[in-house]
């Protein structure tokens, strides 16, 4: 009886625990917990963040981005220029082979532009990923009122 009650419990919680950790594949790239702050619904635009691991031999290249919840798309990043923090966009993001590059606020992020509206925390809406050798990356990008804490998703 006991036994039954442990799974009966572990079955529910399963999809909790995996709806939270969302992690993507494609080749030797490993792409973790894609992710944007919830924003106001008058806000024209929004980031999404990840962090693309490359378990390959050979580099890869982020070339671009694109979602139907927005009409533009940009790479872009922050940089420190002459004492400012200021965000641009970039044409491409190099994923070293054996490394990772994170896509995190105030670093990389993907800027959504034309936004259809804003989505709300709990909620889901995709991303294409568009890489010079792994091709089109489709994930799933979670909307959350906070930025997950550092360490709380496993990397492979």
């Amino acid at each position: 009886m006991l036994l039954k009650k442990t799974l009966l419990i572990a079955a529910m919680l399963l999809p909790m625990l995996s709806a939270n950790a969302h992690e993507y594949e494609a080749g030797s790239l490993h792409i973790d917990h894609p992710w944007s702050r919830e924003m106001p619904p008058v806000a024209p635009t929004a980031a999404a963040y990840f962090v693309i691991h490359n378990n390959g031999q050979t580099a890869d290249r982020l070339l671009g981005a694109s979602t139907p919840v927005a009409q533009k798309a940009e790479l872009h990043e922050h940089v420190h220029a002459a004492g400012v923090m200021k965000m641009q966009q970039v044409q491409t993001v190099e994923v070293p082979a054996g490394g990772e590059v994170t896509f995190a606020p105030m670093g990389y992020h993907i800027m959504l532009f034309g936004l259809k509206q804003q989505a709300k925390d709990g909620e889901r809406f995709p991303l294409t990923l568009n890489f010079e050798k792994a091709g089109a990356v489709e994930v799933e990008v979670a909307v959350q009122k906070e930025a997950p804490s550092p360490g709380t998703h496993e990397h492979h």
